[in-house]
């Protein structure tokens, strides 16, 4: 079985992915540290080649490998492109190859969405996304999945880019408008969730524009040169991550604050793990839980990747 990236959106809906995201945490899964290996293309910059295996003894074997060429921009294709190997955990056959692309941005937006239904506020409706770009379009949906949402604003650095997406969400009637590029902290005042998915490397949400009680997602920063928000924020709020181990070392959200003592690594209130067994309850647990400010910071993990490729065979074979 084989499927492409309209596939795979269409076998995972948010409530099913979400739910399976929940449960993968909750499970004794093996998910080693992904493999990191550098390729010689002859006549062209080099290449990276990125494999994470994850499975479940007994039930299914899933590795994403994922080919990042940077010399194919000068071919005008892709530079990144990946897929996604399912097998059997009892058999070792292979059972589906999925598009990694899209099952990758979808399980992303899923865990957001998923870390918001325990950190953000119940009554959450007005949603910020910083980030108009294939990311953004997931987040939004993803988000609306779990909180009645009333209004979303949309930023970007590139307003048109901006004014596109807000007009896709109008088409399907979402209460939506662009901010202009001066008006980011105006924006982020008024939210109530703040999603950024952006290739920031110095901080676009500030600490002090965040309004009691707001909640804020962040998933662009994926090495210690990125950030997507500063200290100040992290001094504030309640921080939560998908994996410690992932997080600590791979973004500059945290390893820059950490660096400059603004924060610990026991300032980390806890993981996807710790949050979806119940042993810690997220906001509700909180000291003035409906003021407290809390953040999101994902990395990404093994685990996700496995639990959505299970769910899109599961689906699609009625398993």
């Amino acid at each position: 079985m084989q499927l492409n990236a309209i596939q795979v959106q269409e076998a995972l809906p948010w409530d099913a992915l979400i739910a399976a995201l929940n449960e993968i945490f909750t499970r004794d899964v093996c998910s080693p540290v992904r493999h990191h290996h550098s390729i010689n293309v002859p006549k062209d910059p080099e290449a990276t080649l990125l494999l994470m295996p994850a499975w479940l003894e007994g039930e299914y074997i899933g590795v994403k490998q994922v080919n990042v060429f940077p010399g194919n921009n000068a071919r005008n294709i892709p530079g990144l492109s990946s897929h996604y190997m399912l097998s059997c955990g009892k058999t070792g056959q292979p059972l589906a190859q999925l598009d990694g692309n899209e099952l990758t941005a979808r399980r992303t937006a899923a865990a957001s969405a998923l870390a918001s239904n325990f950190l953000s506020r119940g009554d959450a409706s007005e949603l910020l996304m910083v980030g108009a770009g294939r990311m953004g379009r997931r987040l939004i949906p993803a988000h609306m999945s779990v909180r009645q949402i009333k209004t979303v604003r949309v930023w970007d650095r590139n307003e048109e880019a901006a004014k596109v997406l807000v007009a896709e969400l109008q088409a399907e009637d979402i209460n939506a408008e662009a901010c202009a590029p001066d008006k980011l902290e105006e924006a982020a005042r008024q939210a109530d969730i703040i999603s950024c998915a952006t290739m920031a490397t110095a901080p676009l949400i500030l600490g002090d524009w965040l309004k009691p009680g707001a909640h804020l997602d962040l998933v662009g920063s994926f090495t210690p040169a990125m950030r997507e928000t500063d200290n100040a924020a992290m001094q504030r709020g309640a921080v939560f991550v998908d994996v410690r181990a992932g997080a600590l070392s791979e973004t500059g959200d945290l390893i820059i604050p950490i660096r400059e003592g603004a924060i610990t690594e026991d300032s980390l209130v806890a993981e996807f793990s710790e949050l979806c067994s119940g042993k810690h309850a997220g906001r509700s647990a909180l000291k003035d839980a409906r003021s407290a400010v809390t953040i999101f910071k994902s990395v990404g993990d093994s685990r996700e990747d496995l639990a959505a490729a299970i769910l899109a065979y599961q689906r699609l074979n009625r398993v």
